[in-house]
């Protein structure tokens, strides 16, 4: 009976136990490489494997950035006590140029404001961007987070629709055949973008195709002309051998940098210049 009893009591004592962190919102997690304030919870979470921010970065033009993202709202909890905006965002930024990394932007005062920090690429991984925007005197503040990263492609060309683009224009450009960066080495990753290829030049027996291979004008322009041609070769021998296509359907080229299709003065543009094409012969 005396057991029966406290039964109710422990089980409130349980229930005055569990973290303050289970009133964050539905889902909700801190960022992996950054805690909260204390007295802070989680007021709305976004993240996704991609995204763009534009960074202030003391200058005019705001610094776009794509990759994954989060974005994590913290408010102060109820009765809890606020932190002021300084604190607020030095405890972030100085974080970072601890570990190596740069504050590039600080307007922050009694009411709020925003500071923005870049930690370098380390390895596999781009550049981490970080600011952190104070509101009503630190009652809140907003985590914003992009680590630099291009978009996986989840979509692909079918071999019909590689198919009609022959037919039509006569060639098509493929930028979703990746390769080692300065290297002819086809990433596994791209057989998804390959397997179309082979599966148009089985079905019709007829077509052959020149492969070509374009860089971006990184680099001195006769390393970028030698690239493109291996990489085109690598292309043809890649299909030549999981496809069993003759190896006399396929022929190569190397462009380098000479037929860019976009402007190699932005990041954009140099991705749409690194490409292979296929071109019907």
């Amino acid at each position: 009976m005396r057991l029966a009893r406290l039964i109710p009591i422990v089980l409130i004592a349980l229930a005055c136990a569990v973290p303050s962190r289970a009133q964050d919102a539905e889902g909700a997690k801190d960022h992996p490489m950054f805690s909260r304030m204390p007295g802070y919870q989680i007021a709305n979470y976004d993240a996704t494997d991609f995204g763009s921010f534009d960074f202030e970065i003391g200058k005019d033009v705001p610094k776009k950035v794509e990759g994954r993202y989060w974005r994590i709202d913290y408010e102060v909890k109820e009765g809890g006590k606020k932190a002021g905006p300084l604190q607020i965002g030095r405890n972030y930024t100085d974080l970072i140029v601890k570990r190596g990394g740069k504050k590039l932007a600080e307007v922050l005062d009694s009411g709020g404001g925003t500071t923005t920090a870049v930690l370098p690429a380390a390895g596999s991984k781009g550049a981490l961007w970080l600011q952190i925007e104070v509101n009503n005197g630190g009652d809140g503040y907003v985590l914003i987070v992009v680590e630099e990263g291009a978009m996986k492609q989840d979509v692909e060309f079918t071999a019909g629709e590689l198919a009609e683009a022959l037919k039509t224009k006569g060639r098509i450009a493929l930028h979703d055949i990746l390769f080692d960066t300065g290297k002819a080495t086809i990433k596994s990753e791209s057989a998804a973008a390959l397997a179309p290829i082979g599966e148009l030049l089985t079905s019709d027996p007829s077509l052959a195709l020149e492969i070509q291979g374009h860089t971006d004008n990184v680099g001195a322009a006769a390393a970028n002309l030698t690239l493109s041609q291996d990489r085109a070769a690598a292309v043809k021998a890649y299909v030549v051998e999981h496809f069993g296509i003759a190896s006399s359907r396929l022929t190569t080229a190397g462009l380098g940098d000479t037929k860019p299709i976009g402007d190699n003065k932005t990041d954009e543009g140099k991705a749409r210049n690194r490409r292979v094409e296929l071109v019907k012969k």
